[in-house]
């Protein structure tokens, strides 16, 4: 396989679908990990990959799957979620467990799991997709916000440890998107999902993508440390204008 490849987690919808799409667009192999195998094997046919069970928050799915890996150029952390919005008085510990399992040690399993592969490859890339939850803070969502801080910790530690080494570090910040990231917190809660976005015209799961591939098709010496998206009617977590 003459493809650089590249791996994206929590592939089987949402950004991280988008994500696989428009790597393979841009001409790479893309692997695709998630827990629903039956949908990520109907993207994999589309777009000529290779589709793996992964579940993140499994250390045995993880070394079963970076097994099925035998090379990597690029790792997008995609995998995570948020549960509930529980004040930290009434914080539930299972979501916050469930939480801090899949966006912080799912990132570090993939990461440190695929890190010697993409320095062999010459030209390794790390994308992690964190959120603006990452620096700030609000009402109700300290479980989310809490792990997302950890998990940006976690990746720019590594701009700094990967220094002399041929793999560049990005991590993708965005505000308010319109994916099944609402119905998961809400536990299918569909009415209330569509509560957030009322009013507000959200970023979509290709916006992200875009901007993902954008990123790992620049330059090998130029590194997008940080990238920040919201929608134009976003502010912050906490100001968004409804029309």
């Amino acid at each position: 396989m003459n493809r650089p490849i590249a791996v994206v987690t929590g592939a089987s919808a949402g950004i991280g679908e988008a994500t696989a799409r428009a790597l393979a667009a841009e001409g790479f192999h893309v692997v695709l990990g998630a827990r629903r195998l039956d949908l990520l094997e109907g993207i994999a046919a589309e777009v000529d990959g290779t589709a793996i069970e992964l579940d993140v928050t499994s250390a045995s799915s993880v070394a079963a799957f970076l097994d099925a890996v035998p090379k990597a150029n690029v790792l997008v952390n995609n995998a995570g979620g948020a549960r509930g919005m529980a004040s930290v008085a009434d914080a539930d510990e299972d979501h916050w467990r469930w939480m801090w399992e899949t966006n912080v040690l799912g990132t570090l399993r993939l990461t440190k799991g695929l890190l010697p592969k993409l320095i062999d490859s010459g030209d390794g890339h790390i994308v992690t997709v964190t959120s603006i939850a990452a620096f700030e803070a609000y009402d109700n969502g300290a479980g989310y916000t809490s792990a997302k801080h950890a998990q940006s910790a976690l990746h720019r530690t590594l701009r700094g440890e990967l220094l002399g080494q041929p793999v560049r570090v990005t991590e993708i910040l965005p505000g308010m998107v319109e994916t099944d990231f609402s119905v998961n917190r809400f536990d299918g809660d569909t009415t209330r999902a569509a509560a957030v976005y009322q009013g507000v015209v959200p970023l979509t799961a290709d916006d992200v993508a875009d901007v993902i591939a954008f990123a790992v098709t620049r330059p090998s010496h130029v590194n997008l440390d940080r990238i920040e998206l919201k929608p134009r009617a976003q502010a912050s977590a906490s100001r968004v204008h409804r029309g």
